[in-house]
This record gives C-alpha cells, sequence and structure tokens, in this order.
C-alpha cells in the first residue's frame, strides 16, 4: 500500500494541463501556480521525465502561459502539446500518448482545479494510473472551488501532495548534481 506514496522516476510522467494565458488572470493564486510549474517543469529536464501538455479551445483561451512554453522549448525533452474541447485531458491522443511512454504514475498540474483537473485525475485514476497531485501547481478561480477538488482527488485515491515533496521524492537523496540543481529552483 505504501508503494502508492512513491513516486519513481522511471515511471512518472508530467502532465500539464491547460495554463493558458487568457485562462491564468481569473486563477486566484496565479502566480504561485506559475512558479510551482516553472520549477517542476525543471524538475522533469532533470530527471527526463515525458512531459505532456493540454490546451482547452485555444482559440478562446490562448496558447499555453509564454513563460512556461519557453522552458519547454528550451529543455532537452520534448513535450507533446494536444489541443482538446473536452474538460477532461483524457482525450484519445493524450491516451495514446501515454501509453507509448509505458509509464503508470501521473503528476497533474494545471487548471482549473475543480474542472478539467478534476476530470483529468477521475479518468486517469479509472484507467489505472498512480496519480500525484501538487497542490500547490494546480488552482481554480476561487480558494473553495480548489479545496472541494483536492478533497475529492484524496477521497478517489489520488496523492495529494506538494511540489517540493515531488522534487524530494525524485530526488531520493543528497548531495548529487541533481540536487545541487533542484535545491537552487526552490530558495
Amino acid at each position: 500500500m505504501m508503494s502508492k506514496y512513491q513516486l519513481k522516476k522511471d515511471d512518472a510522467v508530467l502532465l500539464m494541463i491547460d495554463l493558458q494565458e487568457r485562462l491564468m488572470p481569473a486563477m486566484y493564486d496565479k502566480d504561485s501556480l506559475l512558479k510551482q510549474a516553472e520549477v517542476l517543469l525543471n524538475v522533469a529536464e532533470i530527471f527526463d521525465l515525458p512531459v505532456i501538455v493540454t490546451e482547452q479551445y485555444p482559440k478562446g483561451l490562448g496558447p499555453t502561459v509564454a513563460s512556461l512554453m519557453s522552458i519547454i522549448q528550451s529543455k532537452e525533452f520534448q513535450a507533446d502539446v494536444f489541443d482538446k474541447i473536452h474538460f477532461t485531458a483524457m482525450v484519445p491522443e493524450v491516451k495514446e500518448c501515454l501509453a507509448q511512454h509505458g509509464r503508470r504514475q501521473v503528476i497533474v498540474i494545471g487548471a482549473e482545479t475543480h474542472v478539467c483537473v478534476f476530470q483529468t485525475v477521475r479518468d486517469l485514476l479509472a484507467d489505472g494510473y498512480e496519480v500525484f497531485v501538487p497542490f500547490d501547481a494546480v488552482d481554480s478561480r476561487t480558494k473553495e472551488n480548489k479545496k472541494i477538488a483536492l478533497a475529492l482527488f484524496r477521497e478517489m485515491g489520488a496523492v495529494v501532495t506538494s511540489t517540493e515533496t515531488v522534487l524530494f521524492d525524485l530526488l531520493h537523496v543528497a548531495g548529487t548534481p541533481e540536487f545541487k540543481k533542484l535545491s537552487a529552483l526552490i530558495k
């Protein structure tokens, strides 16, 4: 049972849901959300985690936030970016991408916690994935909606965690080159 709470870098994927230009101004705590998303993109690069990005109706909500997209484009990993109109990110193209990676742990970040993130977490769990949701890397327009969604994640069987917990769980040990890079990200 405790293995459910342990992230393994060889089995994890980062799924970034709908962190888009026109959606961010409405988020309750967007500055923290964007900061933690940046940290986790760097974590993904350091540990060679696949990155999957979704954009909800980009014609209306715009592209992924430019600061995040510039990180994605400048890093040593390739992110797969998918447009969608469903609230869940578990559209056929994303399901296929996840299957191709062959990893069973999904770190889910994004917006809105109680809509697209909620439906995605529910669908990932139904498909047998282990789901980790850093509370500080998801957001909604209201604190209450985020709080309700985080409680539902726990009830459904997802692991509600934090960005730092994800980082250190993947790291496992201090004194490595990865530790030096990562510890600089959270200062």
